[in-house]
C-alpha cells in the first residue's frame, strides 16, 4: 500500500472520527467523505475533508479521483433501531443505495481493499444464543436489515471484481477519545451513556429506561459494550489484514461481557458520584433481550487487544468527553 490516503465516509462521525484520530496515528492519511447530516464538520481534525453524499455518484467519483485511496473504511449509514422501523425506505436508501454507490465507485477506481462497519443487530433477536461470526443473520428491523443487505453486496463484488473486505459486526460502542480531542453527539442522542450522563448533568429531566420486563436478571436489555477507541484499534488492523493479503471475513468486536440497563446506570452513578435520575417506559419496537458476542476470532486472527472495554473506563472517558467540552461540535 504505497499510497497512505483511507477514504472514511462518515469520518465526521462518532466512531468515524475516532478511526481517523487512529489511521493518522498509525501513519495513514484519513480522507473524511460525509454529507455532515448526522456528523460534525469539528470533528474533521485528522485529515482532509471532502463534503458529499453517498447518494451522489459524480461527487464520489471526483473524490476517488483528486485522493486515489488505498481503501475504503466505510462508516456512514443511518442508525436508528426505532427510526428504521418507522421509516423503512430511508434506511434501505441512503444506507444500501448509499453502500451500492461507494463499491461501484471503488471499484471503478480500482481501489479493492474496504473496511465495512456493520452491526451484531443483523443476527436479530436471539435469546440463550451465543452470537459468533456464523450465527444464523436473523435480522428484526431495517437496520439491521440494510447493514447485511450491505455485506452480501460486497460479497458479491468480491466474486465479480475481486473487491477484497473485512467486515466487522460490532455491539454497543461507547466512551470517547482519552484526549476528549473527539467524542459522541448525536441530534437527536438516542445511545445510553450520553443520555445517562446529561441527565446526570441536569441537561434532561431523567434517562427513561424503555422496557423493564424483558426476560433478564432485573428485567432490563442487555448488551455487549466496547469502547470506542478498541472498536477503531480493530479496524487499523483490519485494513492492515487486507494489505498482507488477508482473505476476506467477518469479525464480531465485542467482549462477551454483557450489561443491563440498571447495571450501566448504577456504574455511571459510581462514576460520577451522582444519582442518575430515571423514569421507566415501555419497550420499543425492534429491541431485542439480549446481544452479546460469544467470538475471540478478531482477538485470536487479528491480534485485537481491547484495553479499555470495562464499564467504568468506557463512562469516565464519556464524561471527561462531556464535562471538558463546551457546546461540543458546531454544523
Amino acid at each position: 500500500m504505497t499510497n497512505q490516503n483511507i477514504l472514511v465516509t462518515g469520518g465526521a462521525g462518532y466512531i468515524g472520527s475516532h478511526a481517523c484520530k487512529a489511521l493518522k496515528a498509525a501513519g495513514f492519511v484519513p480522507v473524511t467523505y460525509d454529507n455532515c447530516s448526522t456528523g460534525w464538520q469539528d470533528a474533521v481534525k485528522f485529515g482532509p475533508f471532502a463534503r458529499g453524499d453517498l447518494l451522489d455518484r459524480q461527487r464520489l467519483a471526483e473524490v476517488f479521483e483528486e485522493y486515489q485511496p488505498a481503501a475504503v473504511m466505510h462508516f456512514a449509514a443511518l442508525s436508528q433501531v426505532g427510526e428504521s422501523m418507522r421509516e423503512p425506505g430511508r434506511y434501505w436508501r441512503e444506507n444500501v443505495t448509499g453502500a451500492l454507490n461507494l463499491v461501484e465507485a471503488a471499484v471503478a477506481a480500482n481501489c479493492l481493499d474496504f473496511v465495512f462497519s456493520s452491526t451484531c443487530a443483523t443476527y436479530g433477536d436471539q435469546d440463550h444464543v451465543v452470537l459468533n461470526e456464523d450465527s444464523a443473520q436473523l435480522p428484526i428491523n431495517a437496520y439491521g436489515a440494510s447493514k447485511k443487505a450491505i455485506e452480501d453486496i460486497l460479497k458479491d463484488f468480491a466474486a465479480s471484481d475481486g473487491l477484497r473486505h473485512v467486515i466487522f459486526r460490532y455491539f454497543n460502542v461507547a466512551g470517547a477519545d482519552p484526549d476528549a480531542e473527539v467524542g459522541e453527539l448525536h441530534q437527536p442522542e438516542t445511545h445510553l451513556i450520553p443520555l445517562l450522563l446529561d441527565a446526570v448533568d441536569g441537561k434532561r429531566e431523567a434517562l427513561t429506561i424503555f422496557g423493564t420486563d424483558y426476560d433478564t436478571p432485573d428485567g432490563t436489555c442487555i448488551r455487549d459494550y466496547v469502547h470506542v477507541c478498541d472498536l477503531v484499534d480493530a479496524h487499523v488492523l483490519g485494513l492492515n489484514w487486507l494489505k498482507d493479503g488477508g482473505e476476506d471475513r467477518v469479525f464480531n468486536l465485542g467482549t462477551g461481557d454483557g450489561f443491563s440497563v440498571r447495571e450501566v446506570v448504577d456504574q455511571s452513578s459510581a462514576v460520577t458520584n451522582r444519582a442518575v435520575p430515571i423514569v421507566e417506559g415501555d419497550r420499543r419496537p425492534g429491541d431485542c433481550t439480549k446481544l452479546v458476542s460469544g467470538s475471540n476470532r478478531a482477538v485470536n486472527e487479528l491480534g485485537w487487544k481491547p484495553t479499555r472495554s470495562n464499564m467504568e473506563t468506557m463512562i469516565r472517558d464519556a464524561w471527561r468527553w462531556h464535562q471538558n467540552t463546551d457546546g461540543h461540535y458546531q454544523k
